[in-house]
């Protein structure tokens, strides 16, 4: 059975995107710090060491699940995340825009996100499901589909932004599965124990 992994790049007070985040800006400022540990100076994604191993775990993803707001800042990703020719499932209340209809991968689901989740695990085959986006992150471990945590701890403070965790119903208890530190980034997967 696929695992449904919420990945994201985070600053130590806990920020996922800079200020200013909106359309045109998406990520808000200073947003590219908390990936640089993924990029090469030339602006590609690394291959090889550390960073190299954890985005290809993300690459090897069978179908994404992704907010709303994270998926029209991007433009759906052009109707195919990073290229990986898989399916992108986006649960939301509201009917997608008409730029989707040119998207054959891209899903609006309108009934919730254990139903976009459920959705994407059957696409995922024995492949990981990649969630992206902290509303979505949020509700899917208020619903109890999400299975783990992968956050790339970035060593700098944003002061401001958008945080990951603002807002859950409960306490959640995770449990560490792997730890790998370089000095770009501490990379923690934790698995959400029920």
């Amino acid at each position: 059975m696929p695992v449904s992994v919420l990945a994201m790049s985070m600053s130590l007070d806990g920020y996922i995107a800079g200020p200013d985040d909106k359309p045109g800006n998406p990520g808000g400022d200073g947003f590219i710090r908390l990936h640089e540990w993924g990029l090469t100076p030339d602006g590609e994604f690394r291959q090889s060491g550390a960073a190299g191993e954890v985005l290809g775990e993300i690459a090897a993803a069978g179908a994404v699940v992704a907010g709303r707001r994270t998926a029209e800042q991007v433009d759906h990703w052009g109707g195919d995340h990073h290229g990986q020719g898989i399916p992108i499932f986006v649960p939301s209340h509201r009917p997608p825009g008409p730029s989707v209809a040119d998207y054959p991968l891209v899903t609006y689901v309108s009934d919730g996100i254990e139903s976009a989740m459920a959705q994407a695990k059957a696409a995922a085959g024995d492949r990981i499901v990649y969630v992206v986006g902290a509303y979505t992150g949020q509700r899917a471990i208020e619903a109890g589909v999400l299975d783990e945590v992968q956050i790339h701890q970035i060593p700098v403070l944003f002061g401001g932004g958008r945080r990951l965790f603002e807002v859950l119903p409960s306490r959640v208890e995770l449990e560490i599965v792997r730890v790998i530190d370089t000095p770009e980034a501490t990379h923690i997967r934790y698995r959400v124990r029920r």
